[in-house]
């Protein structure tokens, strides 16, 4: 009686099971090396697989897991909105996974993939690696990113610039004549943080003007993070008379440290955000953001993801480059409006 099991074979081969469990189902997910030796593994051990367990790990859920790091941050809620609408419309239900920040969260999840409690797992702005992600499709499951660019054939990708985010916004308060310009950052493993920062310090080289690190500081993408953020910087550079904050959860957060210090917006420091969230249109003042096609990025991915499970017709395109806008609004202009009207006044 032969008593070998996946795992065994796996070991053989130097794979993970689920790799094994690939070539077992005939997916054309595998690198050709890689099939040719887990198939000689199982010819040597003479391994055949349990018919019921086989079937089981080759039945579709029809479902997707949907990791996103935070739930409560409105940024994702039109990615959602834009992955569920697609998803529906093609017969599969989405699972939603708050990884509250934690990348030990988000790595426990993708148990829902190992387990096949889902078909295929979108990760959106994720806090694992690309180096891990990756291993994850090597191994046979089907990955989709969302805010970040991976060079892989099998991982679909939907994402803005968000280099040229943090240059738009940056020479847009230089044109308004800022020199002492804030950035806050989101949590320190999201790519979406230090792209932007990036962008932000290239703005500044082109303009001739100084990197200061103490104009620097964290929020963690959320308005108690901006808010705490506002104070240390304000404590460390009385005189920063901008901030461009990575999302507009944190520059909601800057609004009120703002209106506890007795801080006017503009008119003392101007403030500027990124994802264009509802709210931003209705605060005093209109919030300055950058809007992003969020919606049309959760769709493009998720279509993308599923016809790639389901024979990738559309194997020539696997990543969405999407465009930004930058929106600029009351929160920004006053500097602007200033200069004019002195030039204005008789000398």
């Amino acid at each position: 009686m032969n008593e070998s099991k996946i795992i065994d074979v796996a070991k053989r081969a130097g794979v993970s099971a689920a790799t094994v469990s690939r070539v077992l189902n005939q997916s054309g997910l595998v690198k050709e090396k890689t099939k040719k030796r887990v198939q000689q593994a199982i010819e040597e051990m003479n391994y055949t697989p349990n018919a019921m367990a086989q079937n089981l790990r080759s039945r579709k859920t029809m479902k997707i897991g949907v990791v996103v790091s935070d739930i409560e941050v409105s940024y994702y809620a039109e990615i959602i909105k834009g992955i569920e609408n697609m998803a529906n419309s093609l017969d599969y239900n989405i699972i939603i996974c708050d990884a509250q920040n934690q990348k030990t969260r988000e790595c426990e999840y993708v148990s829902l993939l190992q387990n096949r409690t889902v078909d295929g797992m979108i990760f959106v702005t994720p806090m694992m690696s690309n180096k891990e992600l990756i291993a994850l499709v090597e191994d046979g499951y089907s990955v989709g990113v969302i805010g970040r660019f991976i060079e892989h054939e099998q991982i679909p990708c939907a994402f803005t610039d968000n280099v040229k985010i943090g240059k738009d916004v940056v020479n847009h308060l230089i044109e308004q004549g800022h020199e002492k310009i804030a950035f806050l950052s989101g949590y320190a493993d999201a790519i979406d943080s230090y792209e932007r920062l990036e962008g932000y310090m290239k703005a500044l080289r082109d303009a001739g003007m100084p990197f200061i690190p103490e104009l620097i500081d964290n929020g963690d993408f959320n308005e108690s993070g901006g808010y705490k953020g506002f104070l240390r910087l304000r404590e460390r550079n009385a005189d920063l008379t901008a901030v461009f904050a990575a999302n507009d959860e944190m520059a909601l957060g800057v609004y009120k440290a703002c209106k506890e210090l007795l801080i006017q917006v503009p008119e003392h420091v101007a403030v500027v955000g990124v994802d264009n969230i509802r709210i931003t249109r209705f605060i005093t003042p209109n919030l300055s953001t950058v809007e992003q096609p969020k919606y049309a990025m959760g769709a493009l991915l998720t279509e993308k993801l599923i016809d790639q499970m389901n024979g990738n017709e559309f194997k020539d395109q696997r990543c969405f480059k999407v465009e930004s806008k930058l929106l600029v609004r009351e929160s920004s202009l006053y500097a602007r409006q200033q200069s004019a009207e002195e030039q204005m006044e008789p000398g």
